[in-house]
């Protein structure tokens, strides 16, 4: 099985996702990018370093230069395109799908992932099953093996973190990076942030030992190291290490919708400015109601790491990210990054002697429910008509399938680009109220 999205492309490494195949991409690669080099990095599978190998020998072939960062987290690669003057990027990585699985990520010379149409172009270049001639003479091949010590160095130096505050309050943090490619970066980070840490599931073996996404049920050995540890935050990732979630000191999970509004809240007392934040259409209202707690504004963009971007950059936006841990601050890359959403949260938690979880707490409290229908042998276009019947007090917006919002609750409908489903979102102050709006529309499509 592959997949091709705005995220890139994945499949199963055993039958799809091969070496031969990854190189078709990595001409078409090079066919699409300017000249200039290409930066590669990967996370810890044990598929990666062949089909690593395979874009770097296709590349070079092709008279490329491929500078190669290892095993680090797909922020990382990002943060080096883009304070570079490399043509683009190749990150092998299927990010929190199982082992079994790999994928490319392809980013642009400004170190953002390509965007949809670039996609559709770069897809169009492999299926045309060209293939090219190698270069009269060859690219080199250069490793960089400094990578993650200059992404952590432009982080613990960002304007908007109060650096000399986290690091008198020597916070003690608990990390599980799922033995992905956050394993080095993250304890690397909070140590440059004056933080002792300890260390769940950071080896560099891509065993993952539990689910690889940080949902609250998969990190049930973090939540009890962090409960019997004297610890002030736990944080996991995911294996390309571009997602964050946090657990409290109390050893409960805050969900990843919280990494954002932390971060946002904790870069608003450093910075003390009014500002409009990014994120997409089926994140949590939570940073609506902060924002407007600082004066500020919050503007919504369609799914996708690429088009909160996009959107950011059209508003001149500083800050923004996704509601499943991903944030994306200006002055760091345009891209989610762990780190930087490490370093704005423990920011947020030097600015005040409370707890985390008396932090947290007093953020307006909202739950998200996350369902789904088959849409096999169902009349979408006539049941979503009958959706917007049903809701017609709500505020609609159709940017990215159908979204109807009230004050204190929303629920979103997308189809989905893979599957023959249709994904529904919904928030309301508790988890019953989210979950009632949620049997309404599925009671439509029954």
């Amino acid at each position: 099985m592959l997949i091709r999205s705005i995220s890139g492309v994945r499949g199963l490494t055993a039958t799809h996702l091969t070496p031969a195949v990854v190189c078709r991409y990595a001409q078409a690669v090079h066919q699409f990018l300017p000249q200039g080099a290409v930066i590669l990095g990967r996370d810890t599978r044990p598929s990666g370093e062949a089909l690593n190998r395979a874009l770097a020998e296709t590349l070079i072939a092709l008279g490329r230069d491929v500078v190669d960062c290892g095993i680090v987290p797909t922020p990382t690669v990002q943060f080096v395109v883009e304070k570079t003057e490399a043509a683009g990027g190749i990150i092998t990585t299927a990010s929190h799908n199982p082992i079994e699985w790999n994928g490319l990520k392809f980013v642009r010379g400004d170190g953002t992932f390509f965007h949809p149409g670039e996609c559709e172009q770069l897809f169009a270049l492999v299926d045309s099953g060209e293939t090219l001639e190698k270069a009269t003479e060859p690219g080199a091949y250069i490793p960089e093996n400094d990578a993650l010590r200059k992404h952590v160095n432009h982080i613990v130096n960002l304007k908007c973190i109060d650096l000399q505050t986290i690091r008198k309050r020597r916070f003690r943090v608990v990390i599980d990076a799922v033995n992905g490619a956050g394993a080095e970066a993250l304890p690397m980070l909070l140590d440059a942030l004056g933080c002792e840490v300890v260390k769940v599931n950071c080896e560099l073996t891509g065993d993952f030992v539990r689910g690889a996404e940080p949902l609250p049920e998969n990190l049930a050995t973090l939540c009890e190291t962090v409960k019997t540890g004297s610890v002030d935050v736990g944080f996991a990732v995911d294996p390309d290490a571009d997602r964050l979630a946090i657990v409290s000191e109390k050893g409960k999970p805050l969900g990843e919708e919280y990494t954002l509004v932390l971060a946002v809240e904790g870069y608003l007392l450093t910075t003390r400015r009014q500002e409009t934040f990014v994120t997409n259409l089926s994140s949590s209202m939570v940073l609506d109601k902060l924002a407007e707690g600082y004066g500020c504004t919050v503007v919504r963009s369609a799914v996708g790491e690429i088009n909160v971007v996009r959107k950011m950059l059209d508003l001149g936006a500083n800050l923004g990210g996704e509601g499943n841990g991903g944030v994306i601050l200006r002055e760091a890359h345009l891209g989610r990054d762990s780190l930087v959403g490490g370093a704005l949260v423990l920011n947020r938690m030097a600015l005040s002697k409370k707890s985390l979880s008396a932090i947290h707490a007093r953020l307006p409290q909202f739950e998200i429910v996350k369902d789904r229908v088959a849409l096999k042998g169902i009349r979408v276009e006539e049941s979503l008509e009958q959706v917007r019947r049903l809701f017609a007090d709500a505020v609609i917006n159709t940017e990215d399938g159908l979204k109807f919002t009230w004050n204190d609750r929303w629920i979103h409908l997308r189809k989905s680009n893979t599957e023959p489903i249709l994904r529904i979102y919904a928030e309301a102050p508790t988890a019953q109220q989210a979950r009632r709006l949620v049997q309404k529309v599925k009671g439509v499509f029954q």
